[in-house]
């Protein structure tokens, strides 16, 4: 059972294999086996590239299948299509265009085994690269928000700036009166006279602007900061709400480029292995003599053709004879005298007939 299933995935004629030797059906068995066992490692490749991109077991074991199958009939048919002649050069002409698809088979086959077997370098580099990306991202968001920070501190500075100014106004007026009193300055008199109390009263009232405008100025701080309290949520809240999509960023377009920077030389061994897999029925029949299942399909080839250059012959020939019978028989009979006299009655009367209908439709138009 399982030798009759090989031979089928060889595409051989089972009827006329099994009239030759077992040495010879052996080897078919095992091109069909090569076939097959690629197409089993084609559906699981596939079905764990898919299952990268959809997540979900069945539709990436249904999409697999479908590929694996696909593949199996493209190697049969590699297979089964390349003649042995005993005319090397020619027989490779014909196999070039198979191996190059051979080639893309093995590329297919390979990329997604690859993925999984350096499933952790390649998680990895996807670390590096999320890190990488989360940063930028918070940098580019940060972008969008610094203007605003940066416009809110200007505007509590200046205000800032503008209590420590009168401020400092106000301690100067206080220095002032104070010195008044005793005597360092202005009149120089010790005691609190009239220019004291002038000082006194002008340092007093600068002291009442001074507290109401730290009362507005604290009030109007309070606001600019709840501001970028505000854009400080706001900043968090988008980069939180763009996290999700680096976090996801394991597809498997991102796993290909993943691969693409670890070191070239483990990747392109497994592409050699798959290559040899899936060129090894096409060389075999190459570089393999022709054996007794080759002759036989000839030989049933060769009958075919001279049955059918046959029968197109005989057609030919069936047609030119024929045409001779033909040209014979009207011959024969237009030298008949009966047949003449007969047609030359029939024509007569057909004559005076419309010579009748034309003398009517004539008339009728007069």
């Amino acid at each position: 059972m399982l030798k009759r299933f090989f031979i089928l995935c060889a595409g051989a004629d089972e009827k006329i294999l099994s009239e030759c030797s077992h040495g010879e059906q052996n080897k078919y068995v095992g091109i069909g086996a090569t076939v097959f066992f690629t197409a089993v490692m084609a559906f699981i490749a596939a079905a764990y590239a898919l299952y990268t991109v959809f997540d979900t077991y069945l539709t990436a074991i249904f999409f697999g299948l479908i590929w694996g199958l696909l593949i199996f009939n493209l190697d049969r048919f590699i297979v089964s299509t390349i003649k042995k002649k005993d005319r090397f050069i020619r027989e490779f002409l014909q196999a070039v265009p198979r191996l190059i698809l051979a080639v893309i088979i093995a590329i297919v086959i390979s990329k997604p085994l690859e993925l999984k077997i350096f499933e952790k370098e390649i998680d990895r580099v996807l670390l590096e690269q999320k890190n990488d990306y989360t940063l930028s991202n918070k940098e580019q968001i940060q972008t969008q928000y610094t203007p605003q920070v940066e416009a809110l501190n200007e505007e509590i500075k200046a205000l800032t700036t503008t209590v420590e100014t009168k401020e400092a106004a106000v301690n100067a007026l206080y220095d002032t009166y104070i010195a008044e009193a005793e005597g360092r300055k202005g009149t120089k008199k010790i005691g609190k006279g009239p220019v004291y109390k002038e000082k006194r009263e002008k340092h007093d009232a600068a002291l009442a602007a001074l507290k109401e405008l730290k009362t507005t100025t604290a009030a109007r701080i309070k606001t600019l900061e709840e501001k970028k309290e505000a854009l400080a949520v706001e900043y968090q809240e988008v980069v939180a709400a763009s996290q999700p999509v680096i976090d996801n960023f394991d597809g498997l377009m991102a796993r290909i480029e993943a691969l693409g920077k670890l070191p070239w030389f483990p990747s392109f061994f497994i592409f050699l292995l798959f290559l040899a897999i899936e060129t090894a029925p096409i060389f075999a029949k190459l570089i393999s003599a022709r054996g007794e299942y080759d002759y036989r399909v000839e030989d049933r080839e060769q009958e075919v053709k001279s049955w059918v250059d046959q029968k197109k012959n005989q057609r030919t020939v069936l047609v030119a004879t024929d045409h001779t019978i033909n040209d014979k028989v009207y011959q024969d009979i237009a030298e008949e005298e009966e047949l003449y006299a007969y047609k030359k009655k029939i024509t007569r009367d057909l004559m005076k007939k419309q010579q009748d209908a034309f003398y009517k439709k004539q008339t009728g138009i007069l």
